[in-house]
């Protein structure tokens, strides 16, 4: 196995798109009509064969009422109205009354992330307490990653450039990561410092197959858990570069418009302790913004935004306006990301870190919130300062560059975790290709 230097691969891609410049304009605007297009591809009569499922007499009353809400997200494409490709369920989750239709036919079951949490919270929790340290219960992975650009969906004998997730060296709660093999004989890992975790690696296309590009790696993950007291939270040394850098707004998607300053300043009137604070963000966001399958956020022009406009969002979604709201209100806050890894139930994944002075960060999953299994205080508010075992650390933050360069904008311009494709003729969007994961628990 034969690693390229840093330096070299990227002279290597700069030589390349030198010499094999790009002859066809590229519009990000066209792009984006496209992506929305693939997101937005339901006709009316679709998304009512679904909703009739459970409420077999809908009417067209019911369907605007639905969309005046947003509990039914819609959009006006090329002069014609299409829904977006999860609307019926997601109206089954964001809408109260056909939330309890649903549950009253199908009954309530409880996640695959709960089923596994419910055992693994308590552990961490007692472990913390036990060992008097706050990373604890260590769980053994061994992935291979695999992702698969479709037969043809580049020319044959053109190059196809790979970006994959790989998990983080730099935290304490993922340890002795190690790579096992890769597809490629060569392969560039991004630099420590990147933001985003990478592995990238190269190959050409062949006619009638598809182009394959996988990775195995082994980490180990830890649960993290601070019992968390206002009296531990010390004031902030506000000109230091951490507060200066975690507490601004950034493009472009902490953004401290009126609306958030206004909502932030309410959500906190009367408190001074920042984790006080804190708690009350986190307690408002899991009240009020159900989870919802979302739309790919590359079409979205500012998330929190969008969650309080739609009144539900996703795992980053909501994170994102849990970070924005804790960083208008003076809290260091920051995007984190990659995978929950738990059994049975993996998938994409993100969440938060906050800052307390005389603490130090501690993690913060808004999605998972307060779980329907909390049996006391503790564990109600376990993901306020808490994070289970599960997990796989890819990024440090959302929309940064990646390692090498890419030519194209991203198919995922916000987060970073399915993994990124493109070749000299533009970027290959999702649906040009697909990704997997063969997780083996080498240790419970």
């Amino acid at each position: 196995m034969k690693r390229l230097l840093y330096g070299v691969a990227l002279l290597a891609l700069a030589s390349a798109c030198n010499t094999k410049p790009d002859v066809r304009p590229y519009s990000w605007e066209d792009d984006l009509q496209q992506r929305l297009r693939t997101d937005f591809c339901l006709t009316e009569a679709q998304v009512k064969d679904y909703i009739r499922k459970y409420i077999p007499d809908v009417t067209d009353e019911q369907m605007r009422q639905w969309e005046s809400t947003k509990a039914l997200e819609c959009m006006v494409l090329d002069g014609e109205k299409r829904y977006f490709r999860n609307a019926g369920p997601n109206l089954f989750r964001v809408d109260s009354a056909c939330c309890a239709i649903k549950e009253d036919k199908d009954g309530i079951q409880p996640s695959g992330t709960d089923k596994v949490n419910v055992e693994n919270v308590p552990e961490i929790i007692a472990a913390v307490k036990k060992e008097g340290k706050n990373i604890v219960a260590p769980k053994r992975i061994r992935v291979t990653y695999t992702l698969t650009v479709d037969t043809n969906a580049v020319p044959s004998g053109e190059l196809v450039r790979c970006w994959l997730p790989y998990p983080r060296t730099d935290h304490p709660r993922q340890q002795d990561v190690k790579l096992i093999s890769t597809s490629e004989p060569e392969y560039v890992l991004a630099p420590q410092e990147c933001r985003h975790s990478t592995l990238y690696m190269e190959k050409r296309a062949a006619e009638g197959q598809p182009t394959v590009f996988s990775e195995t790696f082994e980490y180990t993950i830890c649960g993290e858990w601070h019992n968390l007291k206002p009296e531990d939270v010390q004031p902030y040394d506000t000109a230091s570069a951490l507060y200066k850098e975690y507490t601004a707004e950034r493009e472009k998607h902490i953004v401290f418009s009126p609306r958030l300053r206004e909502l932030a300043a309410k959500l906190t009137a009367g408190e001074t302790n920042p984790y006080l604070k804190a708690k009350r963000i986190f307690r408002w966001v899991n009240d009020h913004f159900p989870w919802a399958s979302a739309r790919e956020y590359s079409t979205i022009e500012n998330i929190p935004e969008y969650v309080l406009d739609n009144r539900h969002g996703d795992c980053g979604q909501v994170s994102l306006l849990f970070i924005t709201l804790c960083r208008i209100s003076g809290i260091p806050a920051h995007f984190q990301s990659g995978f929950m890894m738990h059994p049975g139930a993996w998938n994409l994944h993100d969440w938060a870190e906050v800052y307390f002075e005389g603490v130090g960060w501690v993690p913060v999953d808004q999605s998972f919130g307060v779980p329907s299994f909390a049996r006391n205080a503790e564990e109600e508010y376990f993901f306020m300062g808490g994070i289970d075992s599960w997990r796989m650390i890819v990024n440090q933050d959302y929309g940064m560059p990646l390692v090498p360069a890419k030519q194209y904008p991203r198919s995922e311009t916000v987060d970073f975790q399915r993994g990124e494709v493109e070749w000299d003729g533009g970027n290959l969007y999702f649906p040009q290709w697909s990704y997997d994961m063969d997780i083996d628990y080498l240790s419970y």
